[in-house]
């Protein structure tokens, strides 16, 4: 039984295939191939841009109502259904994120699915990978090394070190640093000044590297990074210090796609890693686009839930990239429904259909908030053995009350046997041309606008609140020029609200905007909100104690 298994010991006993057979189901010759090891490689440059002539898939986007402890399943859902897709004839390919390895020894985990629904090789995925994430460390710290170099060597630029607003990075969640003070230790070291790190999934240049089109727009948005201000307000870029080549150089490899396979062989993209509740949360425009010529589906998915990583993906992503999404699938678990209907974790496993039924109204904001951006929806139910038919109907009935349909997926256990309504039913919405896809708001709607539209019919708040120094930091953009790029919200992922204890489908919270960053070359102003932290910490018992190399040399504990 799957049950029996973990998710590591299921993914060591997959059967791979050579990476040179997945490519060439999808018509990438081997010699367009750059292969990493028998089992994962990168796809050329060139490959992809003569694929460019090759008509569009359909696109379908994975989202899930908010997560709890419990578990939704988004990714082994997006992996399963690609699976079930393939196995009722359909071409189709899964793009998902690249993991950080902060929550892989933190509290959440790896991100390439789990049971008989993931992309292998799964410890490949969830460590270092092609090494994407070391290139983009990398090229956002010699960024800042630039800075603090120009500013010894005489500070040409007139920069205002007070106002240096370029971080440092590091991919592990390690909260000692999110507040430091550099250049200690005399004269030779340079000039003191308050500094930070984030993790490198909240870089401006992972997002860059997500939404750039190709190597030449990678350089160009690279040298639009705003990096300081001088005394008089007027802002220093990166283009200035002569950095933007150095780091495309090192950005090369990194932003060519990533291809793997799915347990069942089948063709998965796994490239970019912005997360969600502090970055916009979706894979990269490179993979997905791609992945729309190769494919007749495309499945993919946004971070946490549809109240933050979908609506980025509708509203960044796809506004920016010219995508269209045909549907959209809405993960939702019994259990996670319970938790949102006021059952603590341990109490999940007796059955409480009233609790399922309150909780719902979670699933129910986040169905309104899909079909906002004239998108179908449909609802996957992520089985759990301990989900009993009452509890089940419940939802069902639910669902159907909105207008919509929901469907038991028994993926993790079964893997795409346990796909194959979902599957059908996934196709025939897609294929209805239904979809009227438009973003929430016009790109000339001024910035603080923005935000309270998102607040306001998203997040279903009575309204955002930002001191009268964020709204005039926000005018300013405006007269510079950056009024017409779209929000970027960063808010806890566990609430509708700012505050991560209230669940279900609150109304009328005041969400309040403490900190705006202008992100110039991703494309984007990051509206920083409550008590959210470009740097997580990690929780009182990380993962990383429970992760270790066994007697066989296999790696145990890793999820």
């Amino acid at each position: 039984m799957a049950e029996m298994n973990t998710d590591i010991e299921i993914a060591r006993a997959a059967k791979m295939k050579p990476i040179q057979e997945i490519g060439a189901q999808l018509g990438i010759p081997p010699e367009h191939l750059i292969p990493y090891g028998h089992d994962k490689a990168k796809v050329s440059a060139a490959f992809i841009a003569e694929a460019r002539n090759n008509p569009d898939g359909r696109l379908i986007l994975v989202t899930a109502i908010n997560p709890t402890p419990a578990g939704e399943g988004k990714t082994t859902t997006t992996v399963g259904l690609v699976d079930g897709l393939n196995r009722i004839g359909k071409r189709a390919m899964v793009c998902i994120r690249e993991a950080s390895l902060g929550p892989c020894f933190g509290m959440k985990g790896g991100a390439a699915g789990g049971g008989y629904a993931q992309v292998v090789p799964m410890e490949d995925i969830n460590l270092h990978f092609t090494g994407d994430f070391h290139a983009i460390t990398s090229a956002h710290n010699l960024l800042a090394a630039l800075i603090d170099n120009h500013i010894y060597w005489g500070n040409e630029q007139g920069i205002d070190t007070r106002r240096v607003t370029w971080r440092r990075v590091l991919d592990m969640n390690d909260r000692a640093l999110r507040e430091i003070v550099s250049s200690l230790g005399g004269v030779a070291n340079g000039f003191p000044r308050e500094a930070g790190f984030d993790i490198t999934v909240a870089s401006e240049v992972m997002a860059i590297l997500c939404l750039a089109t190709d190597l030449e727009d990678l350089e160009k948005r690279l040298g639009d990074i705003i990096v300081a201000y001088r005394r008089d307000r007027s802002p220093v870029f990166a283009r200035d210090l002569k950095a933007n080549g150095a780091m495309a150089v090192l950005l090369k490899d990194a932003l060519q796609p990533n291809l793997v396979q799915t347990l069942e062989n089948n063709p998965a993209f796994v490239h970019g890693g912005p997360f969600a509740n502090i970055a916009h949360g979706c894979n990269s425009v490179m993979a997905t686009s791609t992945a729309l010529k190769l494919s007749d589906y495309v499945i993919t998915e946004a971070g946490f839930g549809a109240d933050l990583g979908a609506e980025k993906f509708f509203d960044i992503k796809c506004r920016k990239a010219g995508l269209k999404p045909a549907a959209a699938v809405i993960v939702a678990t019994v259990r996670a429904l319970k938790m949102n209907g006021g059952v603590k974790k341990e109490d999940l496993g007796a059955e409480d259909v009233e609790a399922v039924i309150k909780g719902c109204a979670n699933l129910g904001r986040h169905i309104e908030n899909v079909k906002q951006f004239g998108v179908p929806a449909i609802v996957a139910i992520n089985h759990f053995h301990t989900d009993t038919p009452a509890e089940i109907d419940a939802v069902k009935a639910y669902v159907a009350a909105q207008g919509e349909e929901a469907i038991v997926c028994r993926h993790w256990a079964e893997g795409s046997a346990g796909t194959e309504e979902l599957a059908h039913k996934v196709v025939a919405l897609a294929d209805r041309a239904a979809s009227q896809f438009a973003p929430l708001y016009p790109d000339d709607m001024p910035l603080f606008e923005k935000i309270e539209t998102i607040v306001k019919r998203i997040y279903r708040g009575s309204g955002a609140i930002a001191d009268k120094s964020i709204r005039a930091q926000l005018k300013q953009w405006e007269e510079q020029g950056y009024g017409h790029l779209p929000v970027c919200m960063a808010k806890t992922q566990y609430s509708f609200s700012t505050d991560p204890n209230l669940l279900g489908a609150p109304v009328n919270h005041v969400v309040p905007v403490r900190e705006v960053r202008l992100a110039a070359g991703a494309g984007f102003v990051v509206a920083i909100c409550g008590e959210i932290m470009t740097m997580p910490g990690l929780p009182r018992v990380p993962s990383a104690e429970r992760i270790f190399l066994n007697e066989q040399g296999f790696i145990e504990g890793l999820s």
